[in-house]
C-alpha cells in the first residue's frame, strides 16, 4: 500500500498506486487521482486502463498525465494547471515516487498564479520532496 503525503491540504502526492490504494484515496476525501507515470516505465506497474477502472470504482476521477522522468514540457504544466483550476476536491497525483507529481504540481501553481515559489518550495518540502531543481522554470512571483 502506497504512502500518500500530504503537500497541502487540497493536493498529496504518492509513489505508484496499487488497485487497492484508489479506495483508501476516496476514503480520505480525493476527488482526482492524477498518474503523471508512463505506461510500461518499469515491470509490473499498475497500467493506467486498470488505474482508471479502479478509481472509477472507487468514486475517483482520473487522469492519465505521463511524465517521463527530464521530458516535462510547457503542455504538460499546463494540462495540470488546467486539472488543479477544475478539480472539485483534493487531488492525489502519483509517479514512482511521487516527486515528478510534487514537481509538476509546483511548477503549475505558480504558473497559475496559485502560489508564489517561495510558498510552492516550501509546501513541496513539508511533504518531503525537494523542488528546487526547477526553481529556474517556475514562472512567477518569487515572494
Amino acid at each position: 500500500m502506497s504512502s500518500f503525503r500530504q503537500i497541502t491540504p487540497e493536493f498529496w502526492a504518492s509513489a505508484q498506486l496499487e488497485s487497492e490504494d484508489f479506495p483508501r484515496a476516496a476514503a480520505e476525501g480525493c476527488r482526482l487521482v492524477i498518474n503523471n507515470r508512463p505506461d510500461g516505465e518499469v515491470p509490473g506497474q499498475l497500467p493506467a486502463a486498470e488505474a482508471a477502472a479502479a478509481a472509477h470504482a472507487a468514486g475517483l476521477a482520473y487522469l492519465h498525465l505521463p511524465i517521463v522522468p527530464g521530458g516535462l514540457t510547457d503542455g504538460d504544466i499546463d494540462a495540470m494547471s488546467a486539472a488543479l483550476n477544475d478539480a472539485t476536491g483534493r487531488v492525489l497525483a502519483y509517479c514512482a515516487t511521487g516527486n515528478r507529481s510534487t514537481i509538476l504540481w509546483a511548477l503549475a501553481q505558480v504558473k497559475r498564479g496559485a502560489m508564489t515559489r517561495q510558498d510552492a518550495v516550501r509546501a513541496a518540502a513539508d511533504g518531503g520532496y525537494d523542488v528546487t531543481g526547477v526553481l529556474g522554470r517556475m514562472k512567477g512571483p518569487a515572494g
